[in-house]
């Protein structure tokens, strides 16, 4: 997800009870950083869970 930041990857889960996403940062060496996780409700990711995930990132970055 390159909207969030670098390095930034997305999750995609489909099942019985809906759809969900998990968006993380997998390049770290020894921790995956989940920053948002969230079930979808529309086609496309809302604009408010990306913000989300990339403001956490920034604060994490700090």
């Amino acid at each position: 997800m390159k909207t969030v930041g670098a390095g930034v990857r997305e999750i995609r889960v489909r099942e019985a009870s809906g759809a969900f996403r998990v968006i993380y940062l997998a390049t770290l060496p020894d921790r995956v950083l989940v920053l948002h996780a969230f079930r979808k409700k529309t086609q496309a990711t809302p604009r408010k869970d990306i913000d989300l995930a990339a403001r956490r990132l920034r604060e994490w970055k700090g």
